[in-house]
């Protein structure tokens, strides 16, 4: 089952210590506000990764994935975190010059890696499937949108083929999300990861 980290306030409150939350910000995962929540912003201390980390280990119920795009500090703390077994780690990746990501996210030792190539802004020209277990792509949404070429979906999903990476296509984007379908080359592509095994306790 997959679980969507919404708050710190939807895990047990005796694991996480969030009082210096403020209320107006009680969906906002981290302690940072909404606009800057990602948990490995470098104003994130390390101790609240931690809490966090903790408290997916203790609901292996769960899978948890976690996405950023501070990545550059993911190497400079992988070692320092015990990486739980349910938590998928992965960054995003736009366009070329965000490329470099992936190379950060090769340096943790979490059980399943992930690409979130969404929204794909442009081409992403030698793209390094090396050490990566799964690639979301997808474009963008909203009355603002900017147009997703096909071919720069087409190229993503042939070289996952190549590589035997699984590939997920969630929308070409529009107006609304489900404006342009999800249907790629006439099939829908849901393929996922096989994170391993976690025994129980």
């Amino acid at each position: 089952m997959l679980a969507k980290i919404n708050s710190v306030n939807d895990t047990p409150a005796d694991r996480v210590a969030h009082g210096y939350l403020r209320a107006v910000l009680r969906q906002c995962p981290t302690p940072l506000d909404p606009g800057r929540n990602d948990l490995f912003h470098a104003r994130v201390p390390l101790d609240f990764v931690r809490q966090v980390f903790a408290v997916i280990n203790d609901t292996p119920q769960h899978t948890y994935q976690i996405l950023t795009k501070r990545s550059a500090r993911l190497p400079r703390i992988a070692a320092k975190l015990d990486w739980p077994p349910n938590l998928w780690m992965g960054v995003s990746i736009e366009q070329a010059d965000t490329l470099f990501r992936a190379d950060h996210l090769r340096a943790v030792p979490a059980a399943v890696r992930f690409l979130s190539c969404e929204p794909l802004l442009g081409p992403l020209d030698g793209l390094n499937l090396a050490e990566i277990n799964w690639v979301i792509a997808g474009g963008e949404s909203g009355p603002d949108h900017r147009p997703l070429d096909p071919a720069w979906v087409v190229a993503i999903r042939d070289a996952c083929i190549s590589a035997e990476v699984p590939f997920f296509f969630k929308q070409w984007g529009g107006r609304t999300p489900k404006a342009g379908g999800r249907e790629l080359d006439g099939r829908k592509w849901d393929q996922m990861p096989r994170p391993p095994r976690i025994s129980a306790a």
